[in-house]
């Protein structure tokens, strides 16, 4: 059992959590939603020890009210910013699983925000840098360090073009290098994963996206080859994640 008494929100108190949790159980105030968001997760990206302590509760809750997986949702993609929240997230592991399958059911209803839900996926089977990352590849761009030159190389995939290039201040993208998508079949863990369900959901475009993270790039620096999805994970997830 929790000791709210111990657990503070991220406004510092601890004692409105708690009280919160008992209203939205009871009935679905708005109110009462509305602040329990802000202090579990406020400004929608900020979270605390209450956030952590909050999620069996909102997973008991998920099944028969969106809002609870909504905010489920905004907690684990918080979670990365917030030290220890590794630590805090391993007491709560079958909450986690549960409101992983019920995120994977609401995107095989192929909701109107899917690329929302997609992330919402993403942070809850703790892929943090990929669901603050991936937007459906519509025009997005990812810096890289080349792991041989160390020089900034940044690749676009999207509209605009699927390339890796230097990014020059007065001239753009120059001495662009056309990517190497992976082909689906050779995908392999996490990309794999991730295609296969952008597939099954019908969504082309994120599926050609993911072909092209989980690819190849060549640095037009040093023209050596290296992974787009490893460089680009090494440069921006946690060491303690």
């Amino acid at each position: 059992m929790t000791n709210w008494t111990q657990v503070m929100d991220a406004h510092g108190a601890t004692a409105r959590v708690p009280a919160l949790l008992e209203q939205v159980e009871r009935s679905d105030a708005p109110a009462a939603w509305d602040e329990l968001g802000n202090r579990l997760c406020l400004h929608g990206e900020t979270v605390s020890p209450a956030s952590f302590a909050a999620l069996p509760r909102l997973a008991a809750l998920a099944p028969h009210r969106d809002r609870a997986l909504d905010l489920a949702c905004a907690i684990m993609r918080g979670a990365v910013q917030h030290h220890g929240g590794d630590a805090l997230l391993a007491t709560c592991t079958e909450a986690i699983a549960a409101l992983r399958e019920l995120a994977d059911r609401r995107l095989r209803s192929r909701p109107s925000d899917y690329q929302r839900a997609f992330g919402d996926l993403l942070a809850l089977a703790g892929q943090y840098h990929w669901a603050a990352a991936m937007e459906g590849f519509s025009d997005d761009f990812y810096p890289v360090p080349c792991p041989r030159c160390d020089v900034e190389v940044i690749v676009a995939i999207g509209e605009h073009g699927h390339y890796s290039a230097i990014r020059d201040w007065d001239r753009g993208d120059i001495d662009r290098r056309a990517l190497r998508p992976a082909p689906a079949e050779d995908l392999s863990g996490l990309g794999r994963w991730l295609h296969a369900t952008a597939v099954r959901d019908g969504q082309p475009r994120l599926a050609e996206g993911i072909r092209h993270l989980f690819g190849r790039a060549e640095c037009p620096r040093c023209a050596s080859v290296f992974g787009i999805a490893e460089a680009y994970t090494l440069a921006n997830l946690a060491p303690s994640w």
